[in-house]
Parts: structure tokens; sequence; C-alpha cells
């Protein structure tokens, strides 16, 4: 029997397995249209909607830090640039998506800049984007959630979100009934958080292996 968690800021917005306690899908889908509206027509371009998007996740990332260090009784303070990612790609996405994101990827190209994958986004899954939107990604309100944990723990960073095509074979690790009840059509493209960390972090990194 699968024990209830006490207070609703201990589910997770979609549940890990079957049979898990989770908050309603349909009013978490419902509250996010709304506030990307709200945005929306308050805005005068999509860059302009994305940073509002980013802007009200980074009020949510801080609090999760704050509210995961004080559940966890042996929490530490991460003082290491890959451990405050991992923290971020496995502790924080659990507690608020029910699992942890598909991977965590250091960029080839650029020593400061990471990737933290997620092939079903919930932000972007109920949420549909006008053609003349262009890029519009409104999964900026993760990327600003990311950037409220990493700066509160220490580690400033410019985080921005971006959907890119899924190529052949790749596939989500969430469970195959996750979305059942939605019947919702196949995702066909993934979100991909880049992570861009000030030089000051990258220095204070490097100084601890000296």
């Amino acid at each position: 029997m699968n024990r209830q968690p006490a207070n609703i800021l201990d589910r997770p917005l979609r549940a890990s397995r079957a049979g898990d306690t989770m908050v309603s899908m349909s009013s978490f889908a419902y509250l996010y249209s709304e506030l990307v509206q709200y945005h929306q027509n308050r805005v005068d371009s999509i860059s302009e909607l994305e940073r509002r998007l980013e802007s009200s996740g980074y009020g949510v990332g801080l609090k999760m830090l704050e509210l995961l260090a004080y559940r966890s009784r042996e929490y530490k303070r991460e003082i290491r640039l890959m451990n405050a990612l991992q923290f971020v790609s496995t502790t924080v996405w659990k507690s608020l998506f029910g699992k942890p994101a598909d991977s965590l990827e250091r960029s080839i190209d650029h020593a400061d800049e990471y990737m933290i994958v997620d092939y079903e986004p919930l932000t972007s899954t109920f949420v549909s984007v006008p053609s003349d939107f262009g890029q519009l990604s409104v999964d900026a309100y993760m990327s600003g959630i990311i950037a409220g944990v990493l700066s509160g723990a220490g580690f400033s960073a410019r985080v921005t979100a971006h959907s890119v095509q899924l190529e052949e074979g790749e596939h989500s690790t969430a469970p195959p009934s996750q979305f059942n009840s939605t019947n919702l059509p196949p995702r066909t493209e993934k979100a991909v958080f880049l992570v861009k960390f000030s030089p000051e972090v990258l220095e204070r990194d490097a100084g601890m292996d000296r």
C-alpha cells in the first residue's frame, strides 16, 4: 500500500508510477495555461514573454531549494558545480515531476554550458503554441525554476529553454501509462534546458581542484 503524503507540497505534479498520489493534472494545466495567457497579453515580443515566464519560475526555484533543504535533515550545501547540477536534475526534478530528468549533458564546444533534457516537460504538454509565435518555448517557466535553485545555492547561471526535434530512437523514460488518460499524440520534441554558468562560478570550481 502506498503511503499518502501528509502535505500537498510533498506531492509531485505527476506520479512516478501507477497508483501514486499526485497533484491534479487538469488543475495544473489550467493554471499554467492561464499564467501563459496572462503574460502573453502584457508583452510585445516573444523574448519578453519567455523572460516573464522565466521570472515566474525563478521564485519557485528559490522556494524549492529552501523547502528541500528544510525537509532533509541530512542536507548539506553543494559546493561543486556537477553536484549542484545533479541535485537539480534528480532531487528537484523528482520532487516536482515524480522522476529525474532524462539526461544531464556537458557541452562539447563550451566548458561553461550544460544541458538538462526532459522528453516530456509538463509545461508544454498541455499548451498549444500558435505557428505565428515562432520559436516560443513555454518551458521557459522550468528554466526559471532551474536558475532559481542554482542561484539560491550560489551557482549563478543563465538558463534558457529550447524545443529540439527528437532523433530516431530517442524516447522518454517516463512510465508508458503516464499520460494514457489524456489521449495525447506522441511528442516529436524534447525540452533542452541550456545552463550557462557565470565565469566566477567556473573559476571557483576549478580552484577546488588545485
